[in-house]
């Protein structure tokens, strides 16, 4: 394998690189890491960009030197802590045992290996030697023996670096960790914005971008979830940067609890940006001879717009996240009974719904929430997975049974991280609830939160869905979270420890998934969390597709699904057909934009079969027998963003084959003008020189001049349109 990593032992520089990419940084006076580069594959570097020496007023100095033209709070740095005249954002803050807040962290050695380590207890990328290689640097702070080692991956064949940290206490004090970013990046450059993806429940993920300004801005999460309110990613681009040309950097954090992303602007127009676990009510008690490993950080450059950066984010997930037999597996059609009957269902109820998937073709019926306990509404029985024999009389199994005499896969909905005080597990463990001593703990939802920091609670969720999977019927989970922490407290932990509970918690979810998708391989898992609200790189580690939004509304779901686009490919995100007037939004939209929009992700049903009409079941049928024809081109083609609905009346997007023989071309209008302006669509990813026919017009074109002129936009009178083109090539 070509070398990915090299140590310039005369200039003092670390050049990771592969025939895309460069990341520089070296070593610079005082043993303190320089930022020196990441972009565009340079070949050679001969020490040039040693940062320039300038006296600096109010800018401190090294310790113990009068040199005033080197100070820590100019320079650009790979990892900065506090106490040093460095009085920007900093990635690590302790306190040491004698009270104070300063730790010095300068260079003491490195290592390069091949592949890629684990994280212990994390969900992270993974490689093969052959497929990255690692670098890790050791920093010190001589006075308390604290060490920060950086851990540095660069995969043969993306251009992307994973990032992380681990710091381990080496002296023979105790410290307290109050703030431990997994990457910090500086950069020279001026104007630039940044991309975020805010939202809110049933309304996640939207593309918001603004000029990075001075002082310091954060995007982050307070929930104890990577949240729907804000994404756990972030891009920083050059001003002039749009989806197909400029330079942008892509932050991903693989963590699905509290995180940050600070981006400041100092006082000599250098952007710093640092990410990691929110510092938020955060302290980790760190003991002599502990350590503490820092989720990751995947960095991504591109040259060409946001695009290619998502590409690259698309290949890894897919090739690096996502494990199991289901990485590459085509995802089967399904059908959700939730906004079919809400609670009020039994089991003859739902084989109307399973007979009717059967005779349309769909290949799964999910059985969502009110199956288990006395689960007649949301106020009741979480924590109890036993089978509620009132809608069940016969047992689940005699259901499932059925379903699969139909031909289909069963599935199953679970909230395993939740409690309702109406439950046998709240009379048995009342303990188990996470809440505050002596005071009335919130309710959200009408449920509360376990907590996942104490291993009897663990063990219970493993114990109760191992119980029903070993039965051995279940093909598919739906694993759902429908509110956000508070009264974070755990009884498991000492009082100084209380400042660990968020992470804690992540680290005991992590463990339960960890055990029980390994402990049934065959079994598809779905996240969810009131939608999106845990729709996250680190989720994906454990779960290859989530559930994008509560909002079904074809409308609002292709601003959403564009957002999501940013980083996670569509094979990790699901998308139904439901009812109209939408349950969400009371929005009518035609069935076929309805289709259009869902085909688009992993797809399938949320509504009443037995309800649509002749001509809407011929519908269903057409688009079940279209989706399973153009599936390994949505699920595994190359995804490209098109228009913007947030610039216009119309939204498109396309699917491009990996060898580029086809391509599937979506355009929707939204709202419709007494005198439209005429558009045109371009397409992109094509093969130039390709020509390519239309499968329904049969009209044919170069691959140059569909992405060059493109091809008019029909004029419709009505809203809410959708047109589909496949288009493959004939030579």
């Amino acid at each position: 394998m070509q070398k990915l990593i090299e140590f310039d032992e005369k200039n003092k520089v670390f050049h990771l690189h592969n025939d895309k990419i460069s990341y520089l940084f070296g070593i610079e006076e005082g043993g303190y890491l320089s930022h020196l580069y990441f972009g565009k594959r340079v070949f050679g570097y001969h020490g040039q960009l040693r940062y320039p020496r300038v006296d600096r007023g109010f800018s401190g100095n090294l310790p113990g030197s009068l040199d005033r033209t080197y100070s820590l709070d100019s320079l650009l740095q790979e990892y900065s802590g506090t106490g040093a005249c460095d009085y920007r954002t900093p990635a690590l803050d302790l306190q040491n045992e004698d009270g104070s807040y300063a730790v010095r962290l300068v260079y003491q050695g490195h290592k390069i290996t091949a592949g890629k380590p684990k994280l212990p207890g994390l969900p992270a990328a993974y490689a093969t030697d052959e497929e990255a290689q690692t670098l890790a640097v050791t920093l010190k702070d001589e006075l308390t023996g604290v060490t920060v080692t950086l851990l540095y991956t660069i995969f043969k064949d993306l251009a992307i670096i994973a990032r992380s940290a681990k710091v381990t206490n080496a002296g023979s004090s105790k410290v307290a960790l109050k703030k431990v970013a997994s990457m910090q990046m500086d950069l020279l450059r001026q104007d630039m914005d940044v991309i975020s993806l805010p939202g809110a429940h049933a309304n996640e993920r939207h593309l918001e971008r603004e000029k990075i300004g001075q002082g310091r801005k954060v995007f982050e999460s307070r929930r104890g979830a990577s949240s729907h309110q804000m994404n756990s990613f972030i891009a920083v681009l050059e001003h002039k940067a749009d989806e197909f040309s400029g330079d942008v950097y892509g932050f991903n954090l693989v963590y699905s609890g509290n995180h940050s992303f600070e981006i400041e602007k100092d006082q000599f127009e250098q952007t710093r940006i640092v990410a990691g676990i929110n510092d938020f009510n955060f302290e980790w008690q760190l003991d002599a001879g502990e350590s503490f490993q820092t989720p990751e950080v995947l960095l991504a450059f591109s040259s060409h717009g946001l695009n290619e950066m998502s590409q690259n984010y698309h290949q890894l997930i897919r090739e690096h996240i996502v494990r199991g037999k289901f990485k590459h597996r085509e995802r089967e059609i399904l059908v959700n009974n939730w906004e079919a009957t809400y609670f009020d269902f039994n089991e003859d109820k739902l084989k109307t719904i399973v007979d009717e998937a059967k005779e349309l073709g769909i290949e799964m019926f999910v059985l969502d929430d009110g199956w288990f306990g006395k689960r007649d509404n949301d106020n009741t029985s979480l924590g109890d997975w036993s089978v509620y024999a009132k809608k069940f009389p016969n047992g689940l199994k005699h259901f499932a049974d059925y379903v699969h005499a139909q031909g289909l896969k069963f599935g199953l909905w679970f909230e395993p991280e939740m409690i309702s005080h109406e439950s046998e597990l709240y009379k048995e463990h009342p303990e188990y609830l996470m809440q505050v001593p002596e005071r009335i703990p919130s309710p959200s939802r009408d449920q509360y939160v376990l907590d996942l920091t104490q291993k009897a609670v663990r063990e219970n969720i493993v114990a109760q869905l191992s119980a029903l999977l070993d039965e051995g019927y279940i093909d598919y989970i739906k694993w759902d979270m429908n509110r956000h922490m508070s009264d974070v407290y755990s009884v498991a932990l000492p009082k100084e420890k209380q400042g660990e509970v968020y992470h804690r918690y992540m680290l005991g979810l992590y463990e339960v998934l960890e055990t029980l998708t390994t402990k049934y391989p065959d079994v598809l898992w779905e996240g969810c969390s009131g939608g999106g609200g845990r729709f996250d790189t680190g989720y994906a580690y454990y779960m290859p597709q989530s559930w994008t939004s509560d909002n079904t509304d074809a409308l609002a779901r292709q601003t959403i699904q564009y957002g999501t686009s940013l980083v996670y490919p569509p094979s990790v995100f699901t998308a139904h057909v439901s009812a109209v007037p939408n349950h969400q939004t009371g929005r009518i939209t035609p069935f076929k934009t309805r289709g259009a929009v869902a085909m688009s992700a992993v797809f399938g049903y949320e509504l009443d079969l037995t309800k649509l009409t002749v001509e809407e079941k011929q519908a269903v049928k057409e688009q079940v027998s279209l989706y399973k024809k153009i599936r390994p081109l949505v699920q595994f083609g190359d995804f490209i963003r098109l228009k913007n609905p947030a610039l216009g009346d119309q939204c498109a997007w396309m699917f491009v084959a990996k060898d580029k023989s086809e391509a599937l071309v979506f355009v929707f209008g939204r709202l419709v003008q007494a005198q439209p302006t005429l558009t045109k669509t371009k397409l992109a990813g094509l093969a130039e020189a390709k020509v390519y026919e239309e499968v329904t017009s049969k009209a044919k074109a170069t691959g140059s001049e569909l992405m060059e002129l493109g091809f008019y936009d029909p004029v419709v009178r009505h809203d809410f349109s959708a047109q589909m083109y496949h288009f493959k090539a004939i030579d």
